[in-house]
């Protein structure tokens, strides 16, 4: 994703099971962001099945930490996402945070709706977008709907599908270390035309300013470059057989790290990578 704008675009995208009840370090930093004491919050719980349950949970939080307004916004079906009451929320909102739960669900009852356009316009306009666990997952134009955790790469591990494309051209990955989603994550990577992806572990958070990303937490996130990967079998295996990825960069970036979206590299003391004498926390596999 390349930004030209004097706007900044500010996503927070968290790895789910984030802090809630202590320092809450990674919800403290998006109200924040979202306008501080000043913050209009619309919690966005299409994801779940329990929306006034989960809702109200984050508006305890948000209220914690001084936002000024927190509120549901529970869109259970296509048409409710035109309601003006739905919009008007939207378009008053200094913060929109995604919930976690089904992204699927999210998709089917928010793309390409009213409410999907109106949120894109406030994020063109500086308006912080959030999301975590599901709400996480689609960031991206095209996103991970279901797959198999603890596993080699294959292409059945995987099934995609299209994404909200707040961060379009890359893959995201939640709950990462913790259900060991390395393997789906390279198999999503190649199935798609993304060069990068990103795992991200629980109460960690990747915090994209149009083109930087800081991560924030208690983990850690998992990069993955193949844009200079030398081989793969995809279009020699069939569909249950192992995938095989040879020259791509591995990146395990915890709290503090930085990474520029624009060269593909980590940003170490204001320095990328590629002029570091010491790649540390970067390693090819």
């Amino acid at each position: 994703m390349i930004v030209e704008s004097n706007i900044k675009r500010q996503l927070v995208i968290i790895g789910g099971a984030e802090d809630k009840d202590g320092d809450s370090i990674i919800l403290r930093d998006f109200v924040r962001r979202a306008g501080g004491t000043k913050a209009y919050i619309v919690i966005m719980t299409a994801a779940t099945e329990l929306p006034k349950e989960v809702g109200e949970n984050y508006i305890r939080v948000f209220e914690r930490l001084g936002a000024e307004n927190a509120r549901i916004l529970d869109i259970e079906t296509r048409e409710d996402a035109a309601s003006s009451t739905a919009l008007e929320a939207i378009n008053k909102a200094t913060g929109v945070f995604f919930t976690g739960g089904d992204q699927a669900r999210i998709t089917s009852i928010l793309k390409d709706t009213e409410i999907d356009l109106a949120i894109h316009k406030r994020f063109s306009e500086g308006v912080v977008i959030a999301g975590t666990s599901a709400g996480a997952a689609v960031m991206p134009d095209i996103m991970i709907v279901e797959g198999d955790s603890e596993t080699n790469p294959r292409i059945e591990t995987v099934e995609m599908g299209p994404g909200l494309g707040f961060l379009p051209g890359v893959v995201i990955d939640q709950h990462f270390s913790q259900r060991g989603r390395l393997g789906r994550l390279i198999s999503a990577l190649i199935l798609q035309p993304a060069v990068l992806g990103f795992g991200i572990d629980e109460n960690t958070a990747m915090v994209v300013i149009d083109n930087q990303i800081e991560i924030i937490g208690q983990g850690a996130v998992t990069i993955v470059d193949e844009s200079e990967s030398t081989y793969n079998n995809m279009g020699e295996i069939l569909k249950d057989e192992p995938l095989a990825i040879c020259g791509a960069k591995l990146h395990i970036l915890p709290h503090g790290f930085k990474f520029d979206l624009k060269t593909r590299q980590p940003i170490l003391n204001n320095r990328s990578v590629a002029n570091a004498s010491v790649p540390v926390g970067s390693t090819n596999a």
